[in-house]
């Protein structure tokens, strides 16, 4: 094939990839990409606590603990309030308040003073997150929401990789400016939000003379099949995190250097950015059943395999297998959330799945330094094996009697058009899956962190990769 014709077939993919979708989408997206662009605090957190600031590795670690324990509140409150005040107004008053605190955040110096702001950060940078969520499934037509979700979560990668280079250098000049650099990011996301993009809740209808039924947390609790996925969601999160809390560790005890992480994470967010789209194309409207047993036995074995490397070449071939099931698992996983999801609950539905993932940021690293300092690094990656085969088993039992057609939607009510914009059934969550991939960028800095100050700080590398 000449270059030219090889020219043309990108083109017309990348053509296909984006097009169609609303173009409030592409605000939202917008939204998102310049967010993850200001990206400071979680990045280097741990580094400013200690090299900046003086505190001590465990004093560093319960902040960073603070700032995840407020992001497992807030995703329920986030929720709450997408759900009754609205997606828009949620997401001004979260980036609003997220602004504010982490500005802050460079002024304050007390110990407990600067445990609370990490802690307000923490609540305010998450709540956010169902809301955003929501929104993309209102907006956004059943058949491409796959799509659409795929192109977030590449958003957030490549912003993610970007910001975390460039925090890199404006750390070494000033902590400050790179706290109030994030802030400036963070409003002109409200700004965005404000100008560009209209309420897109859908309007409750009648039925019969009669309001549709509340949904509250409740009624989310007792969702057997969406608690279950919430549960192998958990698990996959755990072994995920793995990359960003064991991984480090167990690197070190072969004995190589922190720069060697990092390269081996510089080929998880290459591999995202550069994939993601053309697998999602490839996947979007596959078996999702199928797509996600093979995500869950991938990321368990992927990591796994890593109980018999001892090299640097092979480290970065389980990178390889499991962000190859990082690309599978986070628009699928998305998909199968939204259908799962009752139109007028999505809010709730998203805070309950997005706060697996700040639970498992907060357990994974008490998991893998206990074991590992028990057992060794090899019962961890054979836990993950086997708990990606358990998850594995999971998806095939809850997902035997789902409709397969992108159409079919298993919401708890009628859809109802969202300011002309056609809002369809079901809920979003965040493919935030173990990458926000570009740990990458945090290079031997965060690895540093990972090995140098023990498992309590690996969670904010973690945090770092996933959540910002």
């Amino acid at each position: 094939m000449s270059t030219a014709g090889l020219l043309r077939g990108v083109r017309r993919a990348v053509t296909e990839s984006v097009s169609g979708l609303p173009r409030e989408f592409w605000w939202l997206w917008t939204s998102t990409l310049v967010n993850r662009l200001g990206g400071f605090v979680a990045t280097f957190l741990v580094l400013y606590l200690t090299s900046d600031q003086g505190h001590s590795a465990a004093y560093a670690g319960l902040v960073v603990s603070l700032y995840g324990l407020g992001g497992v509140v807030a995703s329920l409150g986030g929720g709450v309030m997408a759900d009754r005040l609205g997606r828009r107004p949620t997401l001004l008053i979260s980036q609003t308040a997220t602004a504010v605190s982490v500005a802050a955040l460079g002024f304050v110096h007390h110990p407990a003073a600067i445990a609370a702001v990490a802690c307000a950060v923490g609540a305010a940078s998450n709540a956010s997150r169902p809301a955003v969520q929501a929104m993309m499934a209102d907006i956004v037509p059943p058949k491409d929401r796959v799509r659409a979700f795929s192109l977030n979560y590449w958003a957030i990668n490549l912003g993610f990789a970007i910001s975390a280079v460039a925090a890199g250098f404006i750390a070494e000049y000033s902590y400050l400016a790179g706290f109030l650099g994030e802030a400036v990011m963070t409003l002109i996301c409200a700004v965005f939000i404000f100008v560009k993009l209209p309420e897109s809740r859908p309007e409750r209808p009648a039925a019969d003379g009669a309001a549709v039924p509340e949904v509250g947390l409740g009624t989310v609790l007792r969702d057997g099949r969406f608690m279950g996925v919430v549960g192998l969601s958990f698990a996959i999160a755990l072994i995920f995190m793995q990359g960003h809390v064991g991984l480090p560790l167990a690197m070190g005890e072969d004995g190589l250097s922190a720069s060697d992480y990092g390269t081996v994470m510089a080929l998880n967010g290459v591999l995202v950015v550069v994939l993601q789209i053309p697998v999602t194309r490839y996947i979007e409207h596959r078996d999702p059943r199928r797509l996600l047993i093979l995500s869950s036995v991938l990321a368990g074995y992927g990591f796994g395999l890593t109980a018999f490397a001892g090299s640097i070449g092979l480290y970065a071939l389980t990178v390889v297998v499991w962000t190859l099931a990082e690309i599978v698992n986070a628009p699928t996983q998305t998909g199968l959330v939204v259908r799962l999801s009752p139109v007028h609950g999505r809010g709730r539905y998203q805070g309950m799945y997005t706060m697996t993932w700040s639970v498992a940021t907060l357990i994974a690293p008490l998991v893998a330094g206990v074991v590992i300092d028990r057992f060794g690094a090899e019962w961890l990656w054979g836990m993950c094996a086997v708990l990606g085969t358990a998850a594995g088993l999971g998806y095939w039992a809850l997902m035997r009697n789902l409709p397969r057609g992108p159409e079919e939607e298993i919401a708890a009510g009628p859809e109802a058009p969202a300011a002309g914009r056609g809002a369809a059934g079901g809920e979003a969550v965040g493919g935030e899956v173990g990458g926000e991939a570009a740990g990458a960028a945090l290079g031997g800095e965060a690895a540093g962190a990972a090995k140098g100050l023990g498992a309590a700080e690996a969670v904010g590398a973690a945090e770092a990769v996933k959540r910002v």
